[in-house]
């Protein structure tokens, strides 16, 4: 099927506009990079095929010559491949990972968070020595134990040796105090963070005008 005959909410273009790049998979984001896929094949699935050949890992590495040649690719999207991990080399040579020691750091890191209309549940998953590996967001919409899953949560720590997570969401409202609901997440994700040794250092509200952190106020368990 044609990527334009897919409902507009599951197309990645579309998908990213609405909700950003971080809930893209892999091949999503790569497909909204090729923009077309060869006759016979939509964009998605040819993006598919490429990291199933090449691996996540392997593809920034890949010469023009390993991809010209692969099926759907050629020499204009080969560079267009190889250009976009050459320009996240060179801008991220020099970039220090986030340190976050405070809830007022937390704070500050995502202040952009503060003028969205709905509820946005990010991880800041960190190392041993409190430095940011990546971020992720987690969901978007009224926080519920339905929509913020230890699963979603935990998975990605895992899968990136994090040591110890920071859990962080905005209240539209502007009013920084927790919800019911959002100590219920909060208790879940302490008990789901001990099973797994990964610690949760906090979980910060924050707003326009000030945060709340579950750690300052003693309510981490």
């Amino acid at each position: 099927m044609k990527i334009k005959d897919w409902p507009k909410p599951e197309r990645p273009r579309e998908k990213m506009i609405r909700y950003g790049p971080e809930k893209l998979t892999n091949s999503e984001l790569l497909a909204v990079l090729l923009g077309t896929g060869p006759k016979g094949t939509n964009v998605v699935e040819l993006s598919k095929r490429i990291l199933a050949r090449f691996g996540g890992e392997r593809l920034p590495k890949v010469g023009y010559g390993d991809l010209k040649d692969f099926f759907g690719l050629g020499p204009a999207k080969s560079c267009q491949i190889l250009a976009c991990f050459e320009l996240g080399k060179r801008l991220l040579k020099n970039k220090k990972a986030e340190l976050y020691l405070t809830p007022c750091d937390v704070h500050q890191e995502l202040r952009d968070l503060c003028g969205h209309k709905k509820e946005h549940f990010v991880v800041l998953y960190l190392d041993t020595r409190n430095q940011e590996i990546r971020r992720e967001v987690v969901s978007i919409g009224s926080l519920n134990a339905s929509l913020v899953h230890p699963r979603e949560v935990f998975e990605p720590a895992v899968r990136n040796s994090a040591a110890q997570v920071i859990v962080a969401h905005n209240h539209p409202s502007g009013d920084p105090d927790p919800s019911e609901q959002d100590k219920e997440v909060t208790r879940r994700l302490v008990q789901a963070g001990k099973v797994l040794g990964i610690e949760l250092l906090d979980h910060v509200i924050v707003t326009r005008d000030g945060f709340f952190s579950f750690r300052e106020k003693n309510l981490l368990g």
